[in-house]
């Protein structure tokens, strides 16, 4: 069963979705630029199975409040805020795409809180990125100007996010979507190398496996989550 809530962060209110048992351990997932928490309901709804998982609306995006200022920092800042508002220490932390950043600058920081990380076709922090091509083929609940934004970041990221990589101490399982995929898989590899405690497994299914294949993504986070 879904259940769905807010909750304000400083000067945010965060909406968010939640499956399974409110007493499992806590399993937290972060969307794609233009996403939503309803991009995971497949998935959350499988995991929810095993564990106790939440799904947010990033800044700018869904039912979450839109204020005009956005970038990676201040969407990490607003994920640990909801982690301490909800009274979860340590998470499985899953992050597509724009959110795999958000999760990896998590996990950086904050390495206490990320018992596990998993970041599923996710541009790493190097000069010059493109990221996947981003082009909305119908309505839009999300803030355009996060658009801009990300864009800006992921072309020319903080040289600390590459530098503070080597700090990941979470076990970290990295998602590639394969050829269909509009992120080049080889930039994927090269973010595995700088993990020290990580492991690069091509999925399929493109850009977004976890909309593609809920049934596969769900059994191979399991896998990792209980190994």
């Amino acid at each position: 069963m879904e259940d769905q809530s807010v909750v304000d962060v400083g000067d945010v209110r965060l909406a968010y979705r939640a499956w399974g048992d409110p007493f499992g351990s806590p399993v937290v997932l972060l969307h794609g630029l233009g996403g939503s928490s309803a991009s995971w309901e497949a998935v959350g709804g499988l995991l929810g199975a095993e564990w106790r998982v939440y799904a947010l609306d990033l800044r700018g995006h869904g039912e979450s409040d839109w204020p005009d200022e956005y970038g990676f920092e201040q969407m990490r800042d607003d994920v640990l805020g909801f982690l301490d508002e909800l009274e979860l220490d340590r998470v499985g932390l899953v992050g597509h795409s724009m959110g795999g950043v958000v999760a990896y600058l998590l996990a950086e920081e904050h390495a206490d809180r990320v018992e596990r990380l998993v970041l599923v076709e996710t541009p790493p922090p190097f000069p010059g990125e493109p990221g996947a091509e981003f082009s909305p083929s119908g309505p839009v609940d999300y803030d355009e100007n996060v658009v801009p934004a990300v864009a800006a970041q992921v072309a020319g990221p903080d040289p600390r996010w590459e530098e503070e990589l080597g700090q990941i101490v979470a076990p970290t399982l990295i998602l590639a979507g394969g050829p269909e995929s509009t992120m080049p898989q080889d930039r994927l590899a090269d973010l595995a190398t700088l993990i020290p405690d990580s492991e690069l497994i091509t999925l399929g299914g493109g850009h977004r496996p976890h909309e593609r294949d809920p049934g596969q993504f769900a059994a191979r986070i399991t896998e990792f989550f209980t190994s």
